[in-house]
């Protein structure tokens, strides 16, 4: 399994920013007020982005040696795709906001600061929740060894690697 490449996160992004901004251009050229994240929608992407860490930390602790019980492989990897789908969601939702800021900005009048918080507030929390989430990814990785290569593989064996098959 790869770790998550910068590309991803940016076609994530851009698609939630697109999409954040045509929500709003249809729902105004429809006549009706423009769309506002609930108020615990960033509360809810800072606990994803805390729950996900929590759970690669003893990921972390078994696999360099320094305590614990031994971590099933199956669980890493689990921990390690609820990692990789977070930080994809949390460029999703934070493009959404962007775009949404975005269509905010260009309005002859600008709303106040306060009617934006929300949305500021997602955007900040979309980032914090793709930092989170690659932290978490990257404590679920480990050092490939040079008994894991295949037959036909390029390299000295340094490349990280997701811990279980």
């Amino acid at each position: 399994m790869r770790r998550t490449g910068a590309g991803i996160l940016v076609v994530a992004a851009v698609i939630g920013v697109a999409v954040g901004f045509l929500v709003d251009q249809l729902l105004t050229s429809a006549g009706r007020p423009t769309f506002t994240p609930a108020a615990t929608l960033p509360i809810l992407l800072v606990l994803l982005g805390a729950v996900v860490v929590a759970l690669a930390v003893p990921i972390r602790r078994a696999t360099r040696g320094g305590g614990g019980p031994r971590v099933n492989p199956f669980r890493a990897v689990r921990v390690a795709m609820l990692a990789k789908a977070s930080s994809i969601v949390g460029a999703g939702i934070g493009g959404l906001a962007i775009g949404l800021l975005i269509f905010l900005g260009t309005r002859p009048v600008t709303p106040s600061l306060g009617s934006m918080a929300t949305v500021i507030a997602t955007a900040v929390c979309g980032a914090l929740l793709v930092v989170a989430a690659l932290v978490a990814e990257h404590l679920c990785t480990i050092r490939k060894d040079d008994d894991d290569e295949q037959p036909g593989d390029d390299g000295p064996g340094l490349e990280p690697r997701i811990h279980g098959h």
